[in-house]
């Protein structure tokens, strides 16, 4: 069987619900088909989900594949700390190679420690110049995932903050805007430039994310700009 590039599981929840207009039900059904696109693409992962603000203003989970992403969501909420807070308030990152030995947030690290939760992810959900929560992934072992799991979540946070401002603007229900539409060209291309790197090279699709990731790090530019380089050295195909 043909294996889809991580990004394609993002295509198509995205793909389910662009164009429709966004009532309640829907949303909730939207946040949902993301979180669990993020979890079959990344391996090793036991649950995926989001952080919001709800309508009074609380932090709060949406969309968690899992009972035990809610739980140690709730923990943080509770003790105000973690890194899903680290990566909102922060607005960058965190990645988190073993619960246990980490000593950023030691009371939340010992809350969890009955949970099955070795590794984690946290990427800040960015739309426009407004942080408006954060995208996680948690693993049950540790050192599951590395310095390209968080870019890659990353790929994963663009479209999904932008889905989810539309989501929790006042003017909703509303119909996805182009900025979306942009924010599915970026990931387009960079699907397109893993897809070149595979023919070339003879990589897997793992293997070409990963090299475009280590690439887009050496230069200093970001993984859309080197994506748009490589799509511009292949020669269109002529009939």
């Amino acid at each position: 069987m043909e294996q889809r590039l991580p990004l394609d599981e993002l295509s198509l929840a995205i793909g389910r619900i662009k164009g429709l207009l966004l009532t309640e039900e829907k949303v909730d059904r939207a946040v949902q088909l993301l979180a669990r696109a993020i979890k079959d693409a990344i391996p090793g992962t036991v649950g995926a989900g989001v952080s919001l603000l709800d309508a009074q203003g609380r932090r709060t989970s949406a969309g968690f594949t899992d009972h035990v992403v809610k739980q140690a969501d709730a923990l943080q909420y509770e003790l105000g700390l973690g890194p899903c807070l680290t990566a909102w308030a922060a607005e960058e990152t965190v990645l988190v190679d073993d619960v246990r030995t980490d000593p950023r947030w030691p009371q939340w690290s010992a809350a969890v420690a009955t949970l099955p939760i070795r590794s984690v992810v946290s990427a800040p959900l960015i739309s426009g110049k407004e942080c408006i929560g954060a995208l996680k992934i948690y693993a049950p072992l540790p050192s599951t995932y590395d310095q390209d799991t968080g870019p890659l979540l990353e790929l994963f946070a663009a479209p999904a903050a932008t889905l989810l401002s539309h989501i929790q603007t006042t003017e909703a229900p509303k119909r996805i805007s182009q900025s979306l539409q942009n924010a599915l060209h970026h990931r387009d291309s960079i699907n397109r430039a893993c897809g070149i790197l595979m023919e070339r090279q003879g990589l897997t699709h793992e293997q070409a994310l990963q090299h475009l990731m280590r690439r887009a790090r050496e230069s200093g530019t970001t993984p859309k700009q080197v994506s748009a380089e490589i799509i511009a050295g292949t020669p269109a195909h002529r009939d």
